[in-house]
């Protein structure tokens, strides 16, 4: 019966919360139509700027949110048939010197003086976009989901530039209307205006906002008003062709080097302000950067987010059905076994209240492993209830195309098919206290039926004291997502979590408090297969240095065979039971100084009555804003008996960014991975010589590390223009 206390609860809110009013509605931005373009150059010379209203007296936000800003910002914004302007004046407070990672652009929010703001074209407080900049200019754009989630992969074109002054910068944009969605005809967006100032360690905003959530909290957006409704364009077509070069080379199994090009289309078309199509053709992410690698102690697979641009317009509708560990789809499923031979994609709002995303896509034959060309399908419909939450619906969709499998043994077996069903209910009430989702979820596979259904709720109550959440999840035995990521089944579990915040009045703590988190699996007989408690307490300084202490019990019950150090060694065996203790810390610098840091520290015992030592840290130095050198460092120490024994695992990763302009960068990621027996080397360098436009050059190298030899090398010139018919 205790699943079922999720969905009653869930409904109480729902219902308690459906005739609330939007939060922050009397705070109003007029912004007024213009019908001469301004010049984006940092100045504030044009005397339009003067006559356009002015949005100030920030709220403070961090490190307390009981005051105003004592850092001084102002905003302008205006707009004419093409694009919106803003200029914001960001007021120093001291003549120091800038706090900037780097010019690279989407850099990290809290590590960067910046003023970044977020519009919410549907007023739905949901989905908006995101713009900005650091205080050296680097730009900042994308894509907002959740109420408050940023998606910084989303790229689209406009203009930026910022100028300092004796005791200010100003930062000047143009969003052009065709680089965002919008509902037709709608006269009122959301907005806020958000100020980091790493030298005073303030974070500001336009409207007051609790410190418990982001600036970037959607619920909490004022209005801009409108002169008149934005434009409506008859044609909104963007064309993205590429052409591609790459040299590579296989050394291992000692093949010649082979010279390739390659040349593909994305194109863009908006059906209306509020939706679009895109359509690919031949795609190529070999720009993408690459994925930070972990240690993998795992019983289970790891997630990597998506990064590809085709795949990230509201890509929530998509990716966001399910909860973590649930996900009916995972777009990086596609094109991970073979290449995409073309996709095509529509998304975006019906109306008010409806949103639908839309997606087919196939994958070539692959002669070498016998697999066949795929076919992958989605459709995803959203349907507004209420102020902010919603009800969703999902049908995903693998099959494999002509593919008729014969008897030979040696030959790998494909599934010929695959799909789910789901419907899901997001809750988000209008002050954003309380969140949180239910689904449910069918899956259809050959030869196989009964118990292929997954269930999953949560509710999470977020207020300045307190953070509660409890959650729920079921899969069955022979629920399938090959489409998705859904790395364990056959499972119950129950997942609460409690954290407390206490504020001091005084002196250098801002704040600390405790958290638990208590995670419960079971079988579906309701046998305990394994639990994981853990406790931490977190302490905040003013400063924005942080330090936590934690503590942890495991007990688990393996389901199947294991190797402890995932290096294909012996396994434990089914059913065998293992429980340990561990303690630790974690420390984490200021993120205002030019030397940062962060540390995190785990001792205790492991599987087969083992010890576990494991070491986690990244140092940071900025030459600002031009190089910017981070090392990330692990090690995990093993002690078991034999077969294993004592097994050390390195993880080091140093990555230098050198960005010569905002435009104009180089990248260098080292990673040596001893589990995997392997040193890569990834550098890119990037030319956005028009916006949106770019040329890249990206070289990667393989290597055993011991005897020193390479494995793979390839290197790759891409050109891409982003066309505007």
């Amino acid at each position: 019966m205790m699943k079922y206390c999720f969905f009653v609860i869930l409904f109480i809110i729902f219902i308690n919360d459906s005739s609330a009013q939007k939060k922050n509605a009397s705070f109003q931005y007029v912004m007024h139509k213009i019908h001469t373009p301004i010049k984006i150059d940092g100045k504030m010379d044009e005397a339009i700027w003067q006559k356009a209203p002015v949005a100030n007296h920030f709220f403070m936000v961090l490190p307390m949110d009981t005051s105003l800003a004592k850092v001084k910002t102002e905003v302008r914004m205006l707009y004419d048939n093409h694009n919106i302007y803003m200029l914001a004046i960001c007021y120093n407070t001291t003549k120091s010197d800038m706090m900037v990672e780097s010019l690279h652009r989407d850099f990290n929010f809290l590590k960067n003086d910046n003023f970044i703001f977020f519009l919410d074209p549907f007023d739905d407080q949901t989905n908006g976009f995101s713009f900005g900049a650091n205080a050296a200019g680097a730009e900042w754009d994308g894509a907002m989901y959740e109420g408050g989630k940023v998606d910084l992969n989303w790229d689209n074109k406009w203009l930026s530039v910022v100028k300092h002054y004796d005791n200010y910068w100003i930062f000047e944009a143009a969003i052009p209307f065709k680089s965002i969605r919008y509902k037709n005809g709608i006269k009122e967006w959301g907005i806020n205006f958000s100020r980091n100032d790493l030298k005073t360690a303030e974070k500001s905003s336009w409207i007051p906002i609790p410190r418990q959530f982001p600036t970037a909290a959607l619920a909490y957006t004022g209005t801009l008003v409108l002169d008149s409704a934005p434009p409506l364009y008859k044609k909104n077509i963007s064309l993205i062709p590429y052409v591609l070069t790459n040299w590579q080379k296989d050394y291992t199994n000692n093949t010649n080097g082979s010279l390739n090009q390659r040349v593909g289309l994305d194109a863009k078309i908006s059906v209306t302000p509020a939706l679009n199509l895109d359509f690919t053709l031949h795609p190529d992410f070999s720009q993408v950067e690459v994925d930070q690698q972990v240690t993998n102690l795992s019983r289970f697979e790891l997630f990597y987010p998506e990064k590809r641009q085709f795949f990230l317009e509201n890509n929530d509708l998509f990716g966001d059905f399910g909860i973590t560990n649930i996900q009916p789809f995972f777009s990086r499923r596609i094109g991970l076994d073979a290449p995409i031979n073309a996709g095509v994609r529509l998304s975006g709002k019906l109306n008010k209240d409806w949103r639908i995303g839309a997606m087919d896509m196939e994958t070539q034959q692959m002669t070498s492993s016998y697999l066949p060309n795929q076919n992958f399908s989605v459709l995803a419909l959203q349907r507004r209830v209420f102020q902010r939450s919603s009800i969703g619906f999902i049908y995903v969709d693998k099959t494999a195309l002509n593919y008729h499998p014969g008897k030979d043994s040696t030959k790998p077996i494909y599934s010929s098919f695959n799909r789910n069903l789901g419907l899901q209910y997001n809750l988000a009430s209008p002050n954003n206290v309380w969140t949180g989702k239910m689904l449910l979820l069918k899956s259809f596979s050959p030869d196989v039926s009964g118990k292929d259904w997954a269930q999953a709720a949560n509710i999470n109550y977020n207020s300045r004291k307190w953070n509660i959440i409890g959650a729920y999840e079921y899969v069955g035995k022979n629920y399938s997502a090959e489409t998705g990521y859904v790395p364990r089944s056959n499972y119950i579990r129950f997942n609460p979590q409690i954290i407390r915040y206490f504020f001091p009045n005084g002196g250098p703590i801002l704040s600390h408090g405790p958290q638990f988190n208590f995670s419960y699996y079971f079988n579906t007989q309701w046998q305990k297969t394994d639990y994981e408690n853990t406790f931490l307490y977190l302490i905040t300084f003013r400063n924005k240095f942080s330090v936590d202490f934690y503590a942890a019990h495991d007990y688990v019950q393996l389901l199947q065979p294991f190797d402890p150090t995932n290096t294909g060694k012996d396994s434990l065996i089914t059913g065998s039971l293992h429980q340990w203790n561990t303690v630790g810390f974690d420390i984490n610098s200021q993120p205002q100084q030019l030397f940062t840091y962060s540390c995190s520290f785990r001792y205790g015992g492991y599987y087969a009555n083992g010890k576990h030592l494991a070491i986690y840290s990244t140092i940071g130095y900025r030459f600002q804003p031009f190089v910017n050198i981070n090392m990330n460092f692990s090690y995990n120490y093993l002690q078991l008996p034999a077969p294993w024994g004592n097994t050390p695992f390195y993880l080091v990763g140093p990555r230098i960014d050198l960005t010569f302009t905002k435009n104009f960068y180089f990248t260098t990621y080292v990673q040596y991975n001893n589990q995997l027996n392997n040193l890569n080397i990834n550098s890119r360098l990037q030319w956005r010589y028009k916006p949106a436009s770019d040329l890249f050059l990206v070289y990667t190298d393989n290597y055993f590390p011991a005897p020193f030899m390479v494995k793979n090398r390839e290197l790759v010139l891409k050109f891409n223009y982003w066309w505007n018919l």
